[in-house]
């Protein structure tokens, strides 16, 4: 069974950082797309980035140029450095590893509050 864990939440004030950490199971290369999703309260969950396995990065309009997403195929981890963050950053961030075919996994959420 693949384990997916997130951690590095928290509360930051407004402008502040957070990097958040995905730790995943078994080998990154067997999964296609590897993504960080959020869901606010009350709304839906939405797409924040996605890394292929060919190492392809995707970044919803709402963070580019704050978020910055990575991978470490090493230590079997898929990192969000997240700038610049503001209340509406306010969420549980889930991670979730895509291997195709109907195969995938998701972590149960690392909570980040933007709050002063």
């Amino acid at each position: 069974q693949v384990q997916v864990v997130e951690s590095g939440g928290g509360l930051v004030q407004p402008g502040g950082s957070l990097r958040l950490s995905c730790f995943i199971s078994g080998s990154l290369f067997r999964f296609y797309v590897m993504g960080w999703y959020r869901q606010a309260p009350g709304k839906q969950r939405e797409l924040v980035a996605t890394i292929t396995r060919g190492g392809d990065i995707y970044y919803a309009d709402f963070v580019k140029g704050r978020f910055t997403m990575s991978r470490d195929n090493a230590w079997n981890t898929v990192d969000l450095q997240m700038h610049s963050l503001k209340p509406e950053d306010t969420a549980a961030y889930y991670c979730n590893a895509d291997a195709g075919h109907g195969e995938e996994y998701w972590g149960k959420g690392t909570l980040v509050t933007v709050s002063s």
